[in-house]
């Protein structure tokens, strides 16, 4: 069974805290919320009745405007004019298509200038001469209206039911004279653009009712059949569907009623949430100040192990063993702790050093046995190593990245160990089956090498130190920055020594015209940067440009030229 932790002293004391905090915040929440409530609402349901006051006198503005409009509309001439000569034609039985379509087209000049939904006339006895509006459908010529003309001048608001679609319709007579010859109509729906139009105007939603049945809502309105099962004030608070709200009426034209209605549960839920996030602000604050603190309650005991605890984590991640430090006097325990570990480090340190002098010796006696196998080559890896760390400390490359480069130069070579003698040692220009064994090395030194886990950081070099930025390397046909700098910097190195170096077959060339080749060829056969700091740290030597033109032509062909010196 597994072992259960015990929690850590600092978890413990923020764990105490937080609750504490936590509790006396939460009975610090309720106390406010109990107490505010009643002021809230108070508070809450005077500012929608204010608001449902300004709306109410907004509509009663609004039908106020619209009588007059309607009587305004129902005194033009032309419109009269037509209408009693449309009755006169009628009643003697002659002709009146005519006068129809004059009515018509004076309403569609009406109703483009006002942008009403509906505008009718009718005769005098209520049938409907001519609509105009985006809602005429609802108003077909020859139909009835329902109500006969008032002997009254003055305009009257009715409920009307047309076409599927309740209106309020305000209609006025049209009077020539004493005579009473016809009405005029002016119709809104009560839909819920309508509701949604008036709830936009003043804030609030909005509900439309005829002999107590919701014909309209604005979108946010409380649920119809919540609505229609509650008798409604005209002013007042009421609950709906389990929420409180504040009720208006708005206006009343026969069965029709016009309410504005707001939640006052749902502004009282609005204004705790923001008294809850203030809550939750200053309760996180005050956590932070009671983290803070109950850090520096725990640090005089728990910092120090925790400290020393890091510490060697970070020496064992990183394989760091520089000085843990010297006790700090917090406790005799711990400093005998230090004391422990930091000989514990002296230890490792010690192993770690004699491992890696061990590995390095046995990367130089590969290096040196490799070598001897030609007596022309003796010493080839070493100076390889020490061209390539001067050319890399010229690039710029820190102190871990030329100690790899120096190793990986030092093997760069390896691989020929699976070469047989008779083609590394031939005095003679290779053939094409003998280059392409050459041209195994690297491969074959990078195969060798991989098991091998404190090598990894130097496989690139061995495998690619004969790539070349044209692609015409060995054995990938990698380009440019496709290959590592190392590689690049041990390649141009390997070739300057190689050049340099007597061979079986030919003398040593002159540093001159070593470094003239390598000038030819950066940029195809060579990385351009890295012979550009190559050539700052070689020997200067007078430059034979005639020999060295010469021999760039056995260099530049790696398969049929100097092959053997190019592998080197």
């Amino acid at each position: 069974m597994r072992e259960r932790r015990p929690p850590r002293l600092v978890v413990k004391v923020l764990g105490f805290s937080f609750a504490v905090i936590a509790l006396v915040l939460a009975a610090v929440f309720v106390a406010l919320t109990w107490q505010a409530r009643e002021r809230l609402t108070r508070a809450i349901v005077d500012t929608l009745e204010a608001g449902q006051q300004r709306l109410a006198d907004l509509e009663r503005d609004r039908r106020r405007e619209q009588l007059v409009r309607v009587e305004t509309l129902a005194e033009n001439p032309t419109l009269k004019a037509a209408v009693d000569t449309w009755q006169y034609e009628h009643a003697a039985g002659g002709p009146a298509d005519q006068l129809r379509r004059t009515i018509a087209v004076e309403l569609d000049k009406l109703q483009a200038r006002l942008g009403v939904p509906a505008l009718s006339v009718t005769d005098i006895d209520g049938r409907i001469l001519a609509s105009a509006g985006p809602n005429a459908g609802d108003w077909p010529v020859g139909s009835p209206v329902g109500i006969r003309t008032a002997a009254t001048p003055e305009p009257v608001e009715s409920i009307v039911d047309r076409g599927g679609h309740v209106y309020l319709a305000t209609r006025v007579p049209l009077a020539l004279g004493p005579d009473v010859i016809g009405q005029f109509l002016l119709a809104t729906p009560l839909d819920e653009a309508f509701a949604d139009a008036l709830a936009r105007a003043a804030g609030t939603d909005v509900a439309v009712l005829i002999a107590g049945r919701v014909v309209a809502l604005s979108a946010s309105a409380p649920d119809r059949a919540a609505i229609e099962g509650v008798r409604l004030p005209v002013t007042g608070t009421v609950v709906i569907g389990g929420e409180e709200f504040v009720v208006r009426r708005l206006s009343a034209a026969g069965d029709a009623r016009i309410y504005a209605v707001a939640s006052v549960t749902a502004a009282i839920r609005d204004a705790s949430a923001e008294a809850a996030g203030v809550l939750v602000v200053v309760g996180l604050g005050a956590l932070g100040l009671a983290a803070m603190g109950s850090l520096w309650l725990a640090r005089t005991v728990s910092a120090p192990i925790d400290g020393l605890t890091r510490t060697m984590a970070r020496m064992a991640r990183d394989r760091d063993l520089a000085p843990v430090g010297r006790p700090d006097g917090a406790s005799r325990e711990v400093d005998a702790l230090a004391r422990t570990f930091d000989g514990l480090r002296q230890a490792l340190a010690a192993a770690e050093a004699e491992s890696k002098a061990t590995y390095v010796g046995v990367i130089g006696s590969l290096a040196a046995a490799l070598d001897a196998r030609d007596p022309y080559t003796a010493g080839h890896s070493e100076r390889v190593a020490a061209l390539s760390v001067a050319t890399g400390a010229r690039l710029g490359l820190d102190a871990a990245a030329l100690e790899t480069l120096r190793l990986g130069a030092l093997l760069h070579d390896i691989g020929k160990i699976g070469v047989p003698d008779a083609i590394l040692r031939k005095p003679g220009t290779l053939t094409d089956a003998e280059f392409e064994q050459i041209k195994r090395h690297p491969t074959l030194g990078a195969r060798i090498l991989r098991p091998l886990p404190f090598l990894a950081d130097h496989l690139a070099i061995v495998e690619l130190h004969h790539e070349q930025p044209d692609g015409g390397g060995y054995p990938h046909g990698l380009r440019h920055d496709q290959v590592p700098l190392p590689a690049r910097i041990v390649h141009v190195a390997d070739a300057f020594d190689a050049m340099t170096t007597a061979r079986a077959h030919r003398p040593g060339r002159p540093v001159a015209e070593a470094m003239a080749e390598l000038r030819r060829g950066a940029g195809r056969l060579f990385d351009a940067a890295v012979v550009e700091a190559f050539e700052a740290i070689a020997p200067v030597v007078p430059a034979r440009p005639a020999a060295a033109a010469a021999s760039l032509v056995a260099f530049r062909d790696p398969v049929r030229g100097s092959t053997r010196e190019q592998a080197g």
